[in-house]
């Protein structure tokens, strides 16, 4: 399993959300800003901002927030203009880290981050420093108790449209792709009436990296707090936890 993965795991097995719902507004409506940035305003034409929205509104996000939030990014209404940078770091016993950030404002949100790593045992680091250790790939996810098919149809579905792999994951299965077949495979299984739960670009760790348990809750808390910052909207590590 890749340090996505792990972490991912970890989030859904401690049932973690939140702690306030405004927090979770933001991040889910920069999320909404930067898919319709990125590839348009219409949700049947942009898978991203498709699933953004449909996470959106089982958050309860507000419709008129959804509306405002496309109108924005796509410049019909004035507003914040959002960038996305990726942030590089080291935890506690050298875990490598990487953020997916969305801000409005880079010297501010740089200033929080070297805050969260300084102050858990950690430190912000230069740009490339543990971007080497991961690699970018496509993922799509499906959920167990939707699909018809058989793991066997679902990987030959998968490997025909030109995945590099199936994995299993508690209730669902997790599509991997290469960046550059992501957008192919994703409509090919959609075309074939799959019903895609998500489908995004993400990160996963080359080489896992084994944590000493007596570092554990420390290399957690690092990562939690850094995921509670608004402008933080993924974390990625190399840690086996």
């Amino acid at each position: 399993m890749s340090g996505h993965s792990k972490w991912h795991n970890i989030q859904r097995r401690k049932g973690r959300q939140d702690a306030i719902r405004g927090q979770l507004f933001t991040k889910l409506s920069k999320d909404i800003y930067h898919a319709a940035k990125e590839g348009g305003g219409n949700p049947d034409t942009n898978f991203r901002l498709k699933v953004a929205i449909e996470r959106a509104k089982r958050e309860n996000l507000p419709a008129d927030s959804i509306a405002r939030t496309i109108a924005k990014a796509t410049g019909s209404l004035q507003g914040a203009h959002y960038e996305e940078v990726l942030y590089e770091g080291y935890g506690p016993g050298g875990v490598a880290i990487l953020l997916d950030i969305v801000t409005d404002n880079r010297n501010r949100t740089a200033a929080d981050i070297r805050h969260i790593f300084k102050k858990r045992g950690g430190n912000l680091g230069e740009s490339g420093s543990v971007a080497w250790m991961f690699r970018r790939i496509g993922r799509i996810t499906l959920k167990k108790d939707t699909l018809s098919l058989n793991v066997d149809e679902l990987m030959l579905q998968a490997l025909d449209a030109g995945a590099d792999d199936l994995r299993e994951d508690e209730d669902e299965w997790e599509i991997v792709t290469s960046p550059e077949n992501f957008t192919s495979v994703r409509d090919h299984l959609e075309k074939q009436g799959l019903p895609l739960e998500d489908a995004e670009y993400t990160y996963e760790a080359v080489t896992p990296m084994g944590v000493d348990p007596s570092l554990t809750e420390e290399v957690l808390d690092l990562l939690e707090s850094l995921e509670a910052h608004d402008d933080v909207q993924s974390v990625y590590t190399n840690a086996e936890l």
